[in-house]
């Protein structure tokens, strides 16, 4: 059992989305004891030139408008480090993530914080933690080679430390709806609590 579970929404909409529906349906499944959520319908900044001179000044060196500058995104680190799992609502968009996910990934993805450049090169620092990714595609299959989204999430997870990773996807919505939520359900429900 998930003792600190963060919830990650990244659907622009808030009633009607197959991601948010199979994000809750895992989540109870899971029963953790703690739910974080941080809901990205409301668009987080764009990283900036002034974001990513901040980020690669060193902590004790920078200035307070540059920690100001990067305190959504040590918030953001903060809620990853607090969690053991995670739950990601990932609607696919024009075969990628959406652009809050993207937002979100840019703001977490920091050198020194949650992954590390090593002799034998990067190196995630969120290690231990599970991740299941709640994906909802009108006609992209998942591991298709036109998917930019479930592979390019895994990679980015893995790049920051979390290999264990689990896939329940609704797939093929707009041709066949029934169908595609009978998988995605019978497949949360073959999840391991």
């Amino acid at each position: 059992m998930s003792k600190t579970l963060l919830r990650i929404d990244t659907s622009a909409r808030r009633t009607g989305s197959v991601s948010r529906q199979l994000t809750d349906a895992i989540i109870e499944k899971l029963s953790p004891e703690t739910v974080l959520t941080r809901d990205l319908a409301d668009a987080l900044p764009q990283i900036d030139e002034t974001w990513v001179g901040a980020n690669f000044t060193a902590p004790d060196e920078r200035s307070d408008e540059q920690r100001a500058k990067l305190a959504l995104s040590d918030t953001l680190i903060e809620e990853l480090r607090a969690a053991d799992t995670l739950v990601i609502g990932l609607p696919v968009y024009n075969f990628g993530v959406p652009t809050a996910l993207k937002a979100w990934i840019d703001l977490v993805a920091r050198a020194g914080e949650t992954f590390a450049y090593t002799e034998n090169g990067p190196q995630g620092l969120l290690q231990g933690k599970k991740a299941y990714i709640a994906m909802a595609s009108g006609g992209v299959p998942a591991g298709s080679p036109v998917d930019y989204a479930t592979t390019y999430l895994k990679q980015v997870l893995s790049f920051i430390g979390i290999d264990a990773i689990e896939l329940v996807a609704a797939e093929g919505l707009a041709v066949d709806s029934d169908s595609a939520m009978k998988a995605a359900n019978e497949a949360v429900a073959n999840l391991a609590a």
